[in-house]
C-alpha cells in the first residue's frame, strides 16, 4: 500500500502544473532563397565589355610578369657574383612572379564574380554510380559549366588565361635549369655530376678551418662534445668571382669530438678519426640540405628539412628518414704544429643519391 502512495506521488510530482503551458511549435520553415539581385554586367552591356576588358588585360599582365621574370633572370646574371646583380636578380625575378600570379588570381576572381553565371542551383546528386547515364550525364555537367562560364563563348579571356598559365611555369623552369651544370665542347663531363662531386677542395695536408672566419683549429681546442663548422683553408681565401660558393656547397664539413671508445670504425677507417674527432659531410645524401643539427647525448646528426638522422658514433649512417646513404666522412690527423687537416679528399662523391654513382 505504501509502495502505491509513493507511486502515486511520484506521478503527481511530474504533472505538469496548471500555470505552465508546453508549446508545441511547428517545424522551421525553409525561407528560401533570397531575391536575386542583377549584377550591373547582368544589366548594362557595357559594363559587361568592361568587366571582358578587365579579365583579359589583367591575364595578358600575368604573361608580361612571367616573360619579364625570364628577361631579369638574363639581365642580372646571378653567375657574376656581384652583389648588385645578385640583389637585383632577385628583386626583379621576384617582382615578375609576384605580377604574375598576383595577376592571374585577380583576374581568375574578377572573372568568376562579374562574369560568370550569378544563379544560384541545387546540384542533386545521385545515390549510386556506375549508371548507363553517367557518361552523358558527365558530358551534359561540362556542357553546362562552359554555357555558364562562357569560357566557349569569350575567346579573348580563354585565350589569354591560356598563355598566362602556361607563361607562369616558365620562370620556374628557367630557374631550375640554371642551377644545373652545363656541358662544353672542351670539357663534356663538365655537367656531370659524379664528376663534380667526386672531388671537392679538400686535399692531402688541407688545413680545416672555421666557417666562415678561416681560423685553424688545433686538435686540442676541440673540447668534448664539442661540434665545429669547416671548409678547407684555401677555400676560405676564394672570392665570390673565383667559385666560392660553388666550391663550399660541396666542401662544407662538420666536425665533432667523441670519445674514442664511443665510435664504432671499419679496419681500414681507424685512421680517419683524430683522438675520437671525425668530421662528416654536411650534405644531406637525401635533397642536399645542409645537415648541421647535433644532438651532443645521442651523437646523432639530424638534417632540418626532411629530418633524416645520422649516427656519427657509427660511420653517419641512416637510422631514421628518407637519406639513402651515409654522410661521407673525411679523412682527418694532424699536422706537425697541432693542427687538424684532411688525409685527402673524400673517397666518394657528396650530395644526394638520386644519381648513377660510378
Amino acid at each position: 500500500m505504501a509502495h502505491d502512495d509513493d507511486s502515486q506521488a511520484l506521478d503527481r510530482a511530474y504533472q505538469p502544473s496548471p500555470g505552465l503551458g508546453v508549446a508545441v511549435s511547428d517545424p522551421v520553415q525553409n525561407p528560401g532563397l533570397p531575391p536575386h539581385r542583377e549584377r550591373m554586367t547582368d544589366k548594362d552591356p557595357r559594363a559587361e565589355k568592361a568587366a571582358v576588358r578587365t579579365v583579359y588585360t589583367l591575364f595578358y599582365l600575368s604573361l608580361a610578369g612571367s616573360i619579364w621574370a625570364v628577361a631579369a633572370y638574363m639581365l642580372f646574371p646571378i653567375e657574376s657574383g656581384a652583389l648588385i646583380d645578385i640583389r637585383q636578380n632577385n628583386l626583379f625575378i621576384g617582382l615578375g612572379i609576384a605580377l604574375a600570379l598576383l595577376a592571374l588570381g585577380i583576374g581568375a576572381i574578377h572573372w568568376s564574380k562579374a562574369l560568370m553565371s550569378d544563379k544560384e542551383f541545387i546540384e542533386h546528386r545521385h545515390p549510386t554510380r556506375g549508371k548507363d547515364a553517367t557518361r552523358e550525364a558527365a558530358i551534359k555537367a561540362f556542357a553546362d559549366a562552359n554555357e555558364e562560364s562562357g569560357f566557349g563563348r569569350r575567346s579573348m579571356i580563354r585565350n589569354s588565361l591560356f598563355a598566362a598559365i602556361v607563361a607562369s611555369i616558365i620562370p620556374g623552369v628557367t630557374l631550375f635549369r640554371g642551377l644545373a651544370p652545363h656541358s662544353t665542347p672542351e670539357d663534356p663531363t663538365a655537367g656531370d655530376p659524379v664528376v663534380l662531386l667526386k672531388h671537392t677542395m679538400w686535399e692531402e695536408g688541407a688545413r680545416l678551418v672555421r666557417d666562415p672566419d678561416g681560423t685553424p683549429i688545433r686538435a686540442a681546442d676541440v673540447t668534448l662534445g664539442s661540434a665545429f663548422h669547416v671548409i678547407p683553408e684555401e677555400l676560405a681565401s676564394l672570392s665570390h668571382h673565383d667559385g666560392y660558393l660553388e666550391e663550399k656547397a660541396k666542401a662544407i664539413v662538420l666536425m665533432m669530438r667523441l670519445r674514442p671508445e664511443q665510435l664504432i670504425e671499419a679496419e681500414d677507417r681507424k685512421d680517419w678519426s683524430y683522438d675520437g674527432i671525425v668530421a662528416y659531410s654536411k650534405v644531406c645524401t637525401h635533397v642536399g640540405c645542409p645537415v648541421a643539427l647535433y644532438e651532443q647525448q645521442t651523437h646523432h646528426l639530424l638534417c632540418p628539412c626532411h629530418q633524416s638522422q645520422f649516427d656519427v658514433t657509427d660511420h653517419a649512417k641512416v637510422i631514421f628518414g628518407p637519406a639513402a646513404r651515409p654522410l661521407p666522412q673525411l679523412p682527418i690527423t694532424v699536422d706537425d704544429e697541432g693542427y687538424l687537416v684532411a688525409r685527402s679528399d673524400f673517397k666518394e662523391p657528396v650530395g644526394p643519391s638520386f644519381w648513377e654513382r660510378h
